[in-house]
């Protein structure tokens, strides 16, 4: 009696050699080294830049880039002139046709690029819904012992139990789940008639909804949802690279703009120079006043300014050209200079503005995006609707058993299909008031109401922006046309001044006005035919197709 209660007792210090003074210290260790499950710290925060540089705003160190005056002996005057007019000179120039220059911003910007990664990046949202109905394999391994407290120590009291469950679990499309388990425990137990004792089980059950949750049309909503935003997805990037396209374009001929006025700037420069040596002879053979060589000076200078704006105004568009190609070895820093070859063939057009209009409604990518989001606010009405009825559920559960005093008599047990459970029955429950479902169904309904209210706006919009592209394009041509007229009478006015001061009925000044009207006229028709070119690429945007280029086809990026 005394020797089995020894026994009993060494079983109860340490069960197998496993003793708890050593699971507790090392639950001990493992929170020592993970921190305080309690208490916060700093390492939750992340790797967090200093405050320093998010709080302290630093001063500009405009001191430290003023060029030092030369020395009395070296100091020199300046050609302003010359170092204006020489700042192009030394850059090497690179022709670009507005066809090269759209092929290199589909394959080369970078915004575009970021664009393409939107539907590939959506279409792992509906990969990712689609796995919410793949089959998952589950395993519980469990190792259990326990000892009941009697008094007097009872044999029977200490149980020894040991486990393992694997299992597949698989979801229903029609809202239902499926499982199989195999559940398999070794009971070791001194006071059972069979110990140790095996069982090896073989279970199924199935459950599914009848009225809430219930279908494949239901519990597909979100796979649907998330098909229709990748479609958005890739209307929201077809609309990127129609605007990215038109944002070359219109780049393009701003650039011809600048570079144009530019040339008209120092054409006028040119004028006033030569004014100036015309004057300066005059008032060496005394037929002219001092004077004049005052006013062909001031002339000069004021010339001189309008270089200056004119080829920084060329800087900008450059750099933004080149922004938008991103054209390797073509960088914005790089300071090459821009060439561009093609040169505008303004025509007139004679527009049907309303079948354009109609044409637009259809082409559109915000209409496709529109459309898109009421069939994604139907589907979720529809979800919301069934998310009012009951829950009504449907289980049922069918079990094979065996048993043995091994594992193998226990299986062949099963296999025989001796001893077997079955069981079905149902679940009933719905809140009292069901408030927030009706709620969320009636906020589903006035979301689709609202974005058609948008869609009819959108309409609208469109309409008007495509009747705006046509009068302006109708305008345009009127512009080109008085420009035209303009540019050709300035001329013939500088001459008449040019020869007048030649022969003494004229001033300096009379003659260097005629030139800025005429540089003024040759400005505005520049403006006009750019304007023209420019409002044609608008149009084709608002009806939501591309000028100038053949049709276009992009493919999402997949890095």
């Amino acid at each position: 009696m005394s020797s089995g209660r020894h026994e009993t007792m060494n079983t109860r210090r340490c069960v197998g050699g496993f003793s708890p003074v050593w699971v507790c210290a090392g639950v001990a260790t493992m929170l020592a080294g993970c921190g305080s499950p309690l208490g916060s710290s700093d390492r939750d925060l992340g790797n967090r830049p200093p405050p320093e540089r998010l709080r302290n705003i630093d001063r500009f160190p405009t001191e430290q880039y003023v060029k030092p005056p030369a020395p009395p002996s070296e100091a020199k005057v300046d050609d302003p002139s010359k170092a204006a007019r020489d700042k192009f000179a030394a850059m090497p120039e690179i022709p670009m046709t507005i066809e090269e220059a759209r092929a290199s911003a589909l394959a080369h910007n970078l915004d575009l690029k970021v664009s393409l990664l939107n539907p590939t990046i959506t279409q792992e949202s509906v990969t990712a819904e689609e796995a919410a109905f793949e089959a998952v394999f589950t395993t519980r391994a469990l190792w259990q012992e326990t000892d009941a407290a009697t008094i007097p120590p009872f044999p029977g009291g200490h149980d020894r139990l040991y486990s393992v469950t694997p299992g597949v679990s698989i979801p229903l499309r029609t809202g239902g789940s499926a499982s199989v388990n195999l559940p398999i425990t070794r009971d070791e137990n001194p006071a059972s008639a069979l110990n140790p004792a095996w069982t090896t089980d073989l279970d199924f059950s199935i459950s599914q909804p009848l009225l809430r949750g219930a279908g494949r049309e239901v519990n597909a909503t979100a796979i649907t949802i998330a098909a229709y935003n990748q479609q958005i997805s890739e209307a929201q990037t077809k609309l990127a690279v129609i605007g990215q396209i038109a944002a070359i374009d219109r780049a393009y001929w701003r650039l011809y703009q600048a570079r144009r006025d530019l040339d008209v700037r120092q054409q006028q420069y040119d004028l006033a120079q030569a004014q100036l040596e015309k004057a300066q002879r005059l008032v060496n053979s005394g037929k002219r006043a001092e004077i004049e060589v005052v006013r062909a000076q001031s002339g000069v200078a004021d010339r001189l300014d309008g270089i200056i704006v004119a080829q920084n105004a060329v800087l900008r568009q450059q750099r933004e050209f080149k922004r938008l190609m991103n054209l390797p070895g073509l960088e914005v820093d790089n300071t090459s200079r821009l060439v561009t070859k093609t040169d505008p063939r303004p025509v007139e057009y004679l527009f049907n503005a309303q079948a354009l209009s109609a044409s637009a409604e259809q082409s559109r990518m915000e209409m496709m995006e529109l459309e898109l989001r009421l069939l994604a606010d139907s589907a979720s009405i529809k979800f919301n609707k069934d998310q009012i009825l009951p829950q009504l559920d449907l289980s049922a559960s069918y079990a094979i058993k065996g048993l043995g005093d091994s594992w193998d008599s226990s299986r062949r047990m099963m296999q025989r299909n001796e001893f077997n459970d079955w069981s079905i029955g149902a679940t009933l429950s719905m809140p009292l008031g069901n408030e927030a479902a009706q709620s969320r169904y009636r906020q589903s309904v006035l979301t689709r109401i609202q974005r058609i209210g948008s869609r009819e706006s959108r309409k609208q919009t469109i309409k008007q922006e495509v009747y705006d592209a046509v009068d302006s394009i109708e305008a345009g041509w009127q512009r080109i046309l008085a420009t035209r007229q303009a540019t050709i009478l300035s001329t013939r006015a500088l001459q008449a001044e040019q020869r007048q001061f030649e022969v003494g009925n004229s001033t300096s000044t009379n003659v260097l006005d005629a030139a800025a009207r005429l540089a003024e006229a040759q400005l505005n028709e520049i403006l006009a035919v750019t304007d023209y070119e420019v409002t044609q690429v608008n149009l084709a945007v608002a009806t939501g197709t591309l000028l100038g280029a053949e049709k276009i086809r992009w493919e999402p990026s997949k890095p």
